[in-house]
């Protein structure tokens, strides 16, 4: 049994509360034929023996989730296998013989972009008969959060909604996405990566449709050096904001914005949920978000294969080629309605000067989201007869002593993991249930009480 990480931990709980396809990493290998399947069998088998991650499934115990070995392995078969994957029973990856087509798709719980690179050169050569050198152990990353902390605590606002041609991108659920692909040229620019370039170009773009203050996620590796060679979710989701003014060269936004993610990429090691009190776990930190990765030399594999899903509004998968650039925008068909307008104008600012000015306009107000009902947190406890059992099971998660009804949970240090416990020793001492999102909008132990009670 192995402890989770808090990226996995995240995924889990989103798992858990519905996450179509969003979370799976499919690619796809294509053989010289005839393939030999019996050295493929040996081959996958050897993969997982290599990489035990692969095999593993998720057990939970008095809200806790840890890694314990599947059921079953995982296997070399004829069809493909759909639907989602049952984390509780694993395995958490599949291989799918077709034809001279190996279709690969693993849970982002286990794996990561680079993890793709790395099953890929690994399968290859035991296809081959290679024998792999062992891997150096495995050791957790996760660096103290006090610095991450007051970093963020200057930096961070809760991401808004994102005003686009014909819509307004809310979603940070996952959801069954649409998919648009295409390639990218970006500029040669003296002091900036092609990442930052292209980054600073979604956010001219965005800046452009009227949102005065553009954040987009990103996705960063965490990989540490001891970590290369191994497959896992060594992959943290971040913030970029940016403020652009209208006159602004693109070039000199660019670089502004290129010193922001430097200083970014210094917390990559410290989960936000980590650094950020209160952070209610989202299946997308935003509405949109940015992902790059060098690698995909190898042209008989599918890299950016589809999974039919979304987290989030707009992802903008990146794939830094040999050859070039290729993009995949991943998109809610129900909040963009024209994905072509903006590969369109994001294609434009990487085709123009480096001169070029920002355009900003003022974006029309969109309609204000719903507000909650009153949940009762102001409900007045004493006396209640739940209230002695949630604040004893509040106090032994927590390890604090007293907790008052109002003490507000996330100023006691508690964060999502802990929340997970607490639910679960309610349900099992109490019998009563509370969701995850109840929870964090009532996070007290009256708050709670008065979710249970409406």
């Amino acid at each position: 049994m192995t402890e989770v990480s808090p990226a996995q931990h995240g995924i889990w709980i989103n798992e858990r509360a519905g996450a179509w396809s969003a979370y799976h990493m499919p690619l796809v290998i294509r053989f010289e034929a005839p393939v030999d399947e019996g050295a493929l069998t040996k081959a996958v088998a050897a993969l997982v023996e290599r990489h035990p991650l692969l095999g593993a499934a998720f057990e939970e115990r008095d809200g806790l989730p840890s890694l314990v070995p599947a059921a079953e392995p995982p296997y070399l078969a004829r069809e493909e296998v759909k639907g989602p994957f049952d984390l509780a029973k694993g395995p958490l990856v599949r291989f799918a013989l077709q034809g001279d087509e190996l279709r690969v798709e693993a849970h982002h719980a286990v794996f990561d972009g680079q993890s793709k690179e790395v099953l890929v050169a690994d399968l290859l050569a035991l296809y081959r008969g290679e024998v792999l050198p062992p891997l150096p152990p495995l050791a957790p990353s996760e660096a103290p959060a006090e610095e991450a902390r007051a970093f963020w605590a200057s930096r961070w606002r809760a991401p808004e909604e994102v005003v686009v041609p014909g819509g307004v991108l809310r979603s940070r659920r996952a959801s069954p996405g649409r998919v648009l692909e295409f390639s990218l040229d970006v500029p040669e620019a003296e002091g900036l990566t092609r990442f930052e370039v292209v980054l600073a170009a979604v956010h001219a773009v965005l800046a452009s449709y009227g949102n005065a203050a553009p954040v987009t996620a990103i996705d960063l590796s965490t990989r540490t050096p001891g970590q290369e060679g191994h497959i896992g979710p060594f992959v943290t989701e971040l913030p970029v904001f940016s403020a652009p003014e209208h006159g602004t060269p693109f070039g000199r936004f660019a670089l502004a914005l290129r010193a922001e993610l430097r200083e970014v990429y210094r917390h990559r090691q410290v989960p936000l949920a980590r650094a950020i009190p209160g952070l209610r776990p989202h299946a997308a930190l935003a509405p949109v978000s940015v992902s790059y990765r060098r690698g995909g030399h190898d042209d008989r594999v599918e890299w950016l294969a589809f999974n039919q899903a979304v987290r989030g509004a707009l992802q903008l998968q990146l794939l830094d080629r040999p050859s070039g650039l290729v993009a995949s925008l991943r998109h809610d068909p129900d909040e963009l309605p024209d994905p072509g307008r903006v590969v369109a104008d994001l294609r434009s600012w990487l085709s123009g000067d480096l001169s070029r000015p920002l355009s900003t306009t003022q974006a029309p107000q969109p309609a204000p989201a719903p507000v909650a009902a009153d949940s009762g947190q102001e409900r007045r406890v004493e006396g209640d007869p739940l209230l002695a059992g949630i604040t004893a099971i509040w106090e032994e998660v927590l390890q604090l002593s007293p907790i008052e009804p109002y003490d507000d949970i996330f100023d006691l240090g508690g964060h999502s993991l802990t929340i997970t416990q607490i639910i679960a020793r309610m349900r099992k001492r109490l019998d009563v249930e509370v969701e995850l999102d109840d929870f964090f909008d009532n996070p007290t132990i009256a708050g709670v009480i008065g979710v249970i009670r409406r």
